[in-house]
């Protein structure tokens, strides 16, 4: 049974032929929207609706926010603009070729996988994502990557990783990083259990070590831990 704000809109509809708004069709009944619908060139804002899933073919030119929904999947195809926004859903999975051109927020979702080769324009926030066990491989995150409070425990199977930003582990079970691994800003990796560092590790910014076991090793023991072709811009900090 329909909601009372979509029979209101649908009875405008019929007695005095006004269009039903996209955003409650979309909502209520997307198997009534027609192609050129699917091709939002603004914003779409669905944040706190009953909302559970979205069409095939959807386009989002600007942000995309689905936060505090019960949507708990997108579909093939999808495309975003700017910001996806889906913290405090029910989603578990993203589409393979899921394109976001600017930052993509899943804190405190049980989502369990991300697809491989996802590149976020802006950051990429699981902070809270207490099902997420690893990451993918080819993941570019070109602004800040938040894994705290994660159950993630290795990054070796992240081959490629790029972070533009920070890279945020503090308070993980993060016991080992790819080699290789990019870093544009700061690596946190405070309160680990981290025992060493991966060959060719840069970081652009400083290296947060308080409370692990690294924090007892000399900036010399690092440097050969991480070889010639690693290098730390900034401060390390235990």
């Amino acid at each position: 049974m329909k909601p009372n704000i979509y029979n209101f809109f649908k009875f405008l509809n019929q007695k005095e032929q006004r269009p039903i708004p996209f955003r409650i069709k979309l909502i209520y009944t997307p198997e009534t929207l027609t192609p050129q619908e699917l091709n939002v060139k603004g914003s779409l804002n669905l944040y706190n609706t009953p909302i559970t899933s979205l069409p095939k073919g959807l386009t989002v030119g600007d942000w995309l926010d689905l936060s505090n929904t019960p949507i708990t999947s997108l579909p093939k195809g999808l495309t975003v603009g700017g910001n996806l926004w889906l913290a405090n859903t029910k989603i578990i999975s993203l589409p393979e070729g899921l394109k976001v051109g600017d930052s993509l927020d899943l804190e405190n979702t049980p989502i369990t996988s991300l697809p491989e080769g996802l590149t976020v324009g802006g950051y990429l926030d699981l902070g809270n994502c207490a099902s997420l066990e690893e990451l993918p491989k080819d993941l570019t995150v070109k602004g800040y990557l938040d894994l705290r409070n994660t159950e993630i425990t290795s990054l070796s199977k992240s081959k490629g990783l790029t972070v533009g930003g920070n890279l945020w582990l503090a308070n993980t079970k993060i016991t080992s990083l790819p080699e290789g691994l990019t870093v544009g800003g700061n690596l946190y990796l405070a309160d680990t259990p981290i025992t060493s560092l991966p060959k060719g590790l840069t970081v652009g910014g400083d290296l947060y070590l308080t409370n692990t076991p690294l924090a007892k090793q000399t900036d010399e023991k690092i440097k050969v831990m991480i070889g010639s072709n690693g290098y730390i811009k900034g401060k390390i900090y235990r």
